[in-house]
């Protein structure tokens, strides 16, 4: 299985619109990019950990590849608003690959240029090697499909 990190935004919609792709075999939210051990969703929305709201996912290289679920990556969000989603506002929700190889990270900086194109505004999606993950809360996974929202 390859893994990868992203963050677009609130992770509940992120999840449910990852875990539907063929290939994606886990998926799993929670919190990277920060300063601070072990944060937890109140430290996180207080916005003094740094760490981005995010979806680990594990995937089958032979069903999906990484370049493509970078597409779904642009696809699933607004990779131009810098802090934020929509209504949602913070450092938290910031459009973010943290990549876990240099393979990776080629790809994700080239498909950044590539997609430039696709917005009027600029792309402010940081690309970043991934560091620790930290697992959010159990009421957290998969959230969307717990409280048949959208489904």
């Amino acid at each position: 299985m390859e893994k990868a990190i992203f963050g677009a935004g609130c992770f509940w919609g992120v999840e449910e619109y990852f875990s539907k792709i063929e290939g994606i075999n886990k998926t799993e939210v929670g919190y990277s990019g920060g300063i601070t051990k072990n944060p937890t969703y109140e430290s996180v929305c207080q916005g003094n950990t740094e760490h981005a709201e995010v979806l680990y996912i594990e995937f089958d290289q032979d069903i999906i590849s990484y370049n493509n679920i970078i597409n779904h990556f642009w696809k699933c969000h607004d990779p131009t608003t810098l802090d934020r989603q929509g209504p949602d506002i913070g450092r938290q929700y910031r459009s973010a690959i943290f990549y876990f190889s240099e393979e990776q990270r080629d790809i994700a900086e080239k498909s950044k240029l590539d997609n430039q194109e696709k917005f009027n505004n600029k792309i402010v999606t940081e690309i970043t090697k991934a560091d620790k993950f930290f697992k959010a809360e159990e009421y957290h996974q998969n959230f969307v499909q717990k409280q048949k929202i959208f489904v």
